[in-house]
């Protein structure tokens, strides 16, 4: 029998990924997606789709009934600018929506396992200088990183108290096909799509700010093997805690240069005054996912960029 997963927010752009890499690998496959910022299009004719909230009785129901041996969590409010003018509506999904699901595999009559799907770039702040390893002090500058934050104490609770195996993966800055080009996140998908209607690339600031841009395949890799890897016993917040990126930092402007060269394509830069409150830095080191999972990023960021602007242009075509 194959195995059973429940995949929340598997509409979305990293989810719909994730679904495809699980089905890949023989799992079946169970998409829950209120469709509010993910795509019905986005699920794999492979899946079951419900079209549910993750913090509805309906959805704790699911969990406790469907009989899943992982939950993989990916539903979220992802705008860090809302969470800033909205913390409560930004609490409301990514706290509650969290603990909703994590009742209910406790009431379940075999917990699954628990993939939660963090940040590695808002927890840190900048208040450390990177690459940042998991124990790195954390003080996150967003409500949006403190939500994560608070579910990955939950996560760790959750697993002491009651034995629930829990794995946390802090991504890095994901980009590929099917990435949002509205979202603040989406600078890559916003780059390709410029570049494509002739327009210049904006930077704000100097464009010296870096990130650590990982593809989103081998996100999707690495939510495979958190999925399947035999993992160390349950204990402190941070054991469970997996970064998930290039350990590279690469600056803005380096980027859209990058972008340029794969993509064969002209777009002129122009800069714009910085945007305050911006991260400066950010880069994680993945030796641990390296070394407990058996997970290495595949893609370099000339691959990654170049699939990626191919995906943006064949919509055009």
């Amino acid at each position: 029998m194959s195995p059973r997963a429940l995949l929340t927010g598997g509409a979305g752009f990293i989810g719909s990924h994730v679904a495809d890499a699980l089905i890949a690998r023989g799992f079946h496959v169970v998409v829950l997606d209120d469709l509010s910022t993910g795509r019905r299009a986005n699920v794999p004719a492979g899946a079951e789709f419900a079209q549910l909230d993750a913090r509805s009785p309906a959805a704790a129901a699911l969990v406790r009934e469907g009989g899943f041996d992982v939950v993989l969590h990916h539903a979220a409010q992802i705008d860090v600018r809302r969470s800033v003018t909205d913390p409560t509506h930004d609490a409301s999904i990514n706290i509650l929506g969290a603990l909703n699901l994590l009742e209910a595999v406790r009431a379940a009559p075999r917990h699954p396992r628990f993939v939660f799907a963090s940040t590695g770039g808002a927890i840190y702040g900048d208040f450390v200088t990177p690459p940042n390893a998991e124990d790195f002090p954390k003080d996150p500058e967003s409500p949006y990183g403190i939500a994560k934050l608070a579910v990955e104490h939950y996560l760790a609770y959750y697993g002491r108290l009651h034995g629930i195996e829990g794995v946390v993966l802090r991504y890095a800055n994901v980009y590929g096909p099917r990435q949002d080009p509205h979202g603040e996140a989406g600078v890559v998908a916003i780059f390709c799509n410029r570049i494509l209607d002739g327009r210049s690339l904006t930077i704000f600031g100097d464009g010296r700010q870096t990130r650590d841009y990982v593809f989103v395949g081998d996100v999707a890799a690495a939510n495979v093997a958190a999925a399947t890897a035999a993992l160390p016993a349950v204990g402190r917040l941070d054991e469970r805690a997996m970064n998930i990126g290039t350990g590279v930092e690469t600056d803005v402007l380096t980027l859209a240069e990058t972008l340029r060269r794969v993509s064969g394509r002209q777009a002129t830069i122009e800069f714009a005054p910085a945007r305050p409150g911006e991260q400066l830095r950010s880069a994680v080191r993945i030796d641990k996912a390296q070394r407990v999972l058996g997970w290495t990023p595949q893609y370099s960021l000339d691959e990654g960029l170049k699939e990626t602007f191919e995906y943006f242009a064949a919509l055009r075509s």
